[in-house]
């Protein structure tokens, strides 16, 4: 089963947004793959079992906006999912993000041209795109400050961010990238947050074009 919607889960009201996660961890066999959009920028969401919160279950994929906005590129998302033959996963392997960059396309004579950004196995050096592979790439995030730094980059489909994702922003941004489901503070302790989780929400919320 692939789930495709438009808010991604953890933007959603709390009641709403609980229940589609317990749905997610029950039938973690069955659904491959979430697909969603919404936010205009290159993120995802990760979901847990819900005895521990610790087993990495699914990741729902956010893809980023062919929409303009101020600081961001016009982008889109191709993803490659395991094919149609017996016994397929039908699980995301891969995906490569191709954005138009406005910067080049509105210099004079120029003419606009779709390229690619990242694919990300490459991009991230995962091994696979497993909601293990994902999970461990937050882990990553919190102790290299370079890795981060080009997410942070390509989170904004490739336009320079205007300012440096740095203390506060990145740990708001990765509870953001570990929360699957709205206001959810246990789902942000495993990253030794040095803020308060009230203060996170603030923070983010700050961030999000929707």
């Amino acid at each position: 089963v692939h789930i495709i919607g438009h808010i991604p889960p953890a933007h959603c009201l709390r009641s709403w947004s609980w229940n589609y996660y317990r749905i997610v961890s029950r039938f973690e066999g069955t659904i491959a793959a979430q697909f969603f959009g919404h936010t205009h920028v290159d993120e995802f969401e990760m979901f847990y079992d819900e005895e521990t919160l610790t087993r990495p279950v699914s990741v729902a994929f956010v893809a980023p906006s062919v929409t303009t906005y101020i600081n961001l590129n016009p982008g889109y998302r191709v993803y490659e999912v395991d094919g149609a033959y017996p016994g397929s996963s039908h699980a995301v392997l891969d995906h490569e993000t191709f954005i138009l960059n406005l910067t080049e396309a509105n210099a004079p004579g120029a003419e606009p041209r779709w390229q690619r950004l990242y694919r990300a196995r490459d991009a991230y050096g995962l091994p696979s795109a497993f909601p293990t592979d994902w999970d461990q790439l937050i882990r990553r995030f919190q102790d290299d400050e370079r890795l981060f730094q080009r997410f942070w980059f390509l989170f904004h489909k490739g336009h320079p961010p205007r300012e440096p994702c740095l203390a506060a922003c990145k740990a708001a941004l990765l509870c953001a990238l570990r929360t699957g489901r709205s206001a959810d503070p246990s789902l942000c302790q495993p990253l030794r947050p040095a803020l308060p989780f009230p203060r996170i929400q603030e923070l983010w919320r700050q961030r999000r074009l929707c």
